[in-house]
């Protein structure tokens, strides 16, 4: 996290990536907002849709039902659309309570009703991203129209982070209309109605997404923008160009090319900070050869990351070898010493007495069509060392549902960043995790993220995932190679910027510094 405010430091030779805005503008130094415009946005994917309890990556949904609560760099959470969340017996019971006067969109009343009825939403569907966190509540009352109180099952000494992170990583926080919800049925998905700062207008699947203000919008003075409109562009080079040439006003950056190229364009601003994980590749450990340890070291131990940084990052890659960045105070240096090294000597011997056991280290890596390059390095690096490996790829939207949900995999990459451990982690890692797409199980893991999540001591908290870290260095359930490149890309008379690391944006506060024609 201290790195999000500075320098990178762990870079290869010739870095020279810098995290900057990780989390947004300074407001104090970018003028006197101006009212009206539409901010043209291009994606790296068309959205799934706008229900929280899909998985699915979505940047428009926050600027629909905003947030109970807001998540800051430090891990702790502030008021946003709830006023107030608090414990007064370390964790287990919380109070939240709700401002009021709020009403969604349709004109009905944002009250304690319409979050009991959200979460529970969570409660019941087992493949929400959120479940997890929704299934620790063991009871939901509201004492009155404006509070919420939650009785746990256990304590939970950072219940609260539930309700204030980003979509895509599954939050409790995004609340739908109860009477959307009762009209809509399984459609609301494509009819979202929330007291965010906009509201939908129309949906053209992969062509455009139209956003108005809310003109009832709690925030007086907010939105600033009179529309946004998302485009999907899941070429990455066509969305550079983009952006590059203004036919939008901001881009979703993906990948290391854009962000080193936008990094180098004066008339551009960017919004970059690498976070801990970033890109990985899931090894199957139900699937052979990865259900075999050696085979996961092999493979780890065949990547020559000075070589990927050359042939693709531009010779400007943030290498990982640990859960954590090396700056964040769960990191251990125990962690980086465990992770497996370079050796292709020894991948090759791992290899070769796989083999004589019996058994095929061939294997099919799985991957998006915009990852191509990556995949036929991997193919060479594992060439080199006996293994024959097959590529194939997919567009985004069938990858994530048909490769990684449906567990269709052997090896495969994902991009998966994140500000803070909880509830991050646990997503990837402990046995039910609804990211934990590798089907990893370790019960001294589960353990440990356990009290993690429910210490209110942040000492404890920080020994249980740094003995975490360090474990993932002796089970390798993952491979990680580099941190993540996910950046958000202005022209320079966009403002008021206010993002996640992993790219998910608070809406309200953003304007155009231009004037109307």
């Amino acid at each position: 996290m201290a790195a999000a405010c500075g320098e990178v430091k762990q870079g290869a030779p010739g870095t020279t990536i810098q995290a900057v805005n990780a989390y947004g503008g300074n407001f104090a130094t970018e003028g006197t907002p101006k009212k009206g415009g539409t901010l043209l946005v291009g994606e790296d994917r068309e959205i799934i849709g706008f229900d929280p309890t899909v998985q699915n990556q979505n940047p428009a949904a926050s600027a629909i039902y905003d947030s109970l609560l807001k998540a800051k760099p430090d891990g702790t959470v502030e008021p946003f659309l709830a006023k107030s969340m608090d414990t007064s017996d370390n964790g287990r019971t919380w109070t939240m309570g709700l401002r009021s006067g709020v009403k969604f969109s349709d004109g009905t009343p944002f009250d304690a009703q319409a979050v009991i009825i959200n979460v529970q939403r969570h409660i019941d569907k087992a493949s929400s991203p959120a479940h997890p966190a929704a299934a620790l509540i063991a009871s939901m009352t509201a004492p009155d129209p404006l509070t919420v109180v939650f009785t746990l099952k256990q304590p939970m000494g950072d219940f609260a982070l539930n309700f204030g992170g980003a979509f895509f990583g599954g939050t409790l926080g995004m609340i739908i209309s109860p009477a959307a919800l009762q009209k809509y049925g399984d459609q609301i998905a494509s009819h979202p109605v929330g007291a965010g700062p906009f509201t939908f207008v129309s949906w053209t699947r992969d062509s455009k997404l139209v956003l108005a203000r809310n003109p009832g919008y709690w925030q007086p003075g907010l939105p600033y923008l009179d529309g946004i409109e998302f485009r999907p562009l899941p070429d990455t080079e066509t969305r550079y160009s983009s952006i590059q040439n203004g036919d939008v006003d901001m881009i979703f950056g993906g990948y290391n090319q854009e962000l080193v190229r936008g990094l180098a364009n004066p008339n551009l601003n960017v919004y970059y900070g690498p976070g801990s994980a970033g890109e990985y590749m899931y090894f199957n450990l139900t699937k052979a050869p990865f259900n075999d340890r050696n085979m996961r070291e092999a493979i780890i131990r065949a990547i020559d990351l000075r070589a990927l940084s050359a042939s693709q990052y531009n010779n400007q890659m943030i290498p990982a070898k640990s859960l954590f960045i090396e700056d964040s105070p769960f990191h251990t240096q125990a962690a980086s010493d465990e992770w497996p090294t370079f050796d292709q000597a020894k991948a090759k011997q791992l290899v070769d007495a796989y083999r004589a056991s019996g058994g095929n280290p061939d294997f099919t890596f799985k991957t998006t069509t915009a990852r191509q390059a990556f995949a036929e390095f991997i193919q060479a690096q594992m060439a080199a060392i006996g293994i024959k490996v097959d590529v194939k790829t997919y567009d985004l939207a069938q990858f994530s549902s048909s490769v990684l949900q449906g567990n269709d995999f052997q090896l495969t990459s994902w991009v998966g960043p994140f500000d803070y451990p909880d509830p991050a982690v646990a997503r990837i890692l402990s046995t039910s995790g609804t990211g934990n797409y590798g089907k990893y199980s370790n019960p001294q893991v589960d353990q440990w993220l356990t009290d993690a999540a429910e210490t209110s001591d942040p000492a404890q908290r920080t020994k249980d995932y740094q003995q975490v870290e360090l474990q993932v260095g002796k089970d390798l359930p993952l491979a990680f190679f580099t941190r993540s490149y996910l950046s958000t890309i202005t022209k320079k008379d966009v403002k008021g910027i206010d993002r996640f690391i992993l790219r998910d944006m608070w809406w309200a506060t953003t304007w155009l510094d231009r004037t109307a024609p």
